[in-house]
């Protein structure tokens, strides 16, 4: 993997997404997210929870079915749809309802959560492949797709995809040296986002957003967010961003700003170490009103 590239560096967030006064629900796009297994159905419910104040106009939670009433009694604003499990987990025999039910989506994420399985692994990589929406992969999605080396190749996926990974499941995804990550951030993030045709959100301080020829570091954000369920958070952020058909570049620097102000709006509030990812989905509405909506 080529490390030269000089993407461009992008310093300003595009335009916002409008909200005309005449909208209904289906105007701000329909967001479906795979998520959650016996034991982290926090995760679905956060990553829900966060497509909405992230400004979708309907949200479906698709989880296992053994724990789909779990993930329902989170919050009534989202829909949730029960999906074929094997022991609390998803499985490939889920593999034709989910693609059933993206397509009538906007976009949709698939990974928090979810757990880890061979079946698992399997089911990530054919919809990474064959989905024909917008697609976030993030937290196991990506663990599945790096246990398999078939999953990118030179056949690029249907439609948009963004990766949002911590150092560490980047250095699994890519093959590369947890050393050499910290050592070349920007310079990792864009070979391998130019190499694969994806948009990557490598996560950490100053988060970077690149497709291979732009480049964002964002801002926004503290250590107080370093704690579990953060990323989910995140990933509805974004999915909801994606489902408003905005740019996938600018739909992740957008919502990693959003979500980094969140957080940093909760700290000013109730202390970094205080912190929880369950407090950040109540600021991003704060965060909205900081930049104008």
């Amino acid at each position: 993997m080529s490390f030269d590239l000089t993407p461009r560096l992008i310093t300003a967030l595009s335009d916002l997404p409008l909200r005309p006064a005449d909208a209904h629900k289906g105007t701000f796009g329909r967001v479906v997210i795979i998520a959650g297994s016996r034991g982290m159905t926090g995760a679905a419910a956060l990553s829900g929870m966060a497509a909405l104040r992230g400004g979708a106009g309907l949200v479906t939670v698709a989880t296992p079915a053994t724990v789909a009433p779990i993930v329902a009694g989170y919050e009534p604003s989202y829909m949730t749809w029960p999906v074929c499990d094997v022991c609390g987990q998803l499985s490939m025999a889920s593999l034709s309802e989910l693609m059933d039910r993206l397509a009538t989506a906007d976009a949709a994420a698939i990974g928090p959560g979810i757990g880890q399985s061979k079946d698992i692994d399997e089911l990530v990589a054919e919809l990474y492949r064959m989905v024909e929406i917008p697609l976030v992969i993030d937290a196991d999605g990506l663990n599945a797709l790096s246990h398999r080396s078939d999953a990118f190749g030179t056949i690029r996926p249907a439609a948009a995809r963004v990766l949002t990974p911590h150092p560490g499941e980047f250095a699994r995804l890519s093959g590369l040296s947890m050393e050499t990550i910290a050592g070349n951030r920007e310079a990792v993030a864009a070979a391998f986002a130019a190499q694969q045709g994806v948009v990557v959100v490598l996560k950490g301080q100053h988060t970077v957003i690149t497709d291979g020829e732009q480049l964002a570091i964002n801002p926004t954000g503290n250590s107080g967010m370093a704690t579990g369920g953060s990323g989910d958070v995140l990933t509805g952020i974004l999915t909801a961003l994606l489902a408003r058909r905005m740019d996938p570049f600018a739909a992740a620097q957008l919502a990693t700003y959003l979500h980094g102000l969140a957080g940093d709006l909760a700290a000013a509030d109730l202390s970094q170490p205080g912190l929880i990812a369950s407090d950040l989905p109540r600021y991003i509405a704060q965060a909205w009103k900081r930049l104008g909506q």
